[in-house]
């Protein structure tokens, strides 16, 4: 498989941000703009366009996380992908800094890269029915 036949991001996984206090936060967010929060923000369910069950998350993190280090940012992206280890592979030979080891779960595949100003992105190849 070449570079140019790896698909690449498929959607957006979530959106991650530090909070000075993430359950007040979140108690706005429900309140105001009705979001039906529970301990880690909010799930979106949706379907893809080939009528598949997908969820993306909302969440803040308490200000003082390490869990967006090496950056510095306020702010997380996680950006949904189809095959992380060929993925990893490639943005590997492409020069992109990759952020410690793939991790797998019941519920999906993590790896991290940074951009170039420094921001961490999460890529997660999910395993939407486990979630729905």
């Amino acid at each position: 498989m070449s570079n140019q036949d790896i698909k690449r991001v498929t959607g957006i996984g979530g959106i991650f941000f530090k909070s000075e206090n993430p359950d007040s936060t979140k108690e706005w967010y429900k309140n105001h703009l009705g979001l039906p929060v529970d301990d880690y923000g909010c799930t979106f369910s949706w379907k893809d366009k080939e009528g598949n069950d997908c969820i993306t998350q909302w969440s803040p993190f308490a200000k003082d996380t390490k869990y967006f280090e090496p950056s510095e940012k306020q702010f997380m992206m996680n950006f949904r992908v189809d095959n992380l280890e060929d993925l990893l592979k490639v943005l590997q030979e492409e020069g992109v800094t990759i952020v410690g080891e793939m991790q797998s779960y019941d519920y999906g595949k993590f790896g991290w890269i940074l951009d170039p100003e420094g921001n961490k992105i999460e890529l997660w190849e999910p395993i939407d029915k486990v979630l729905l």
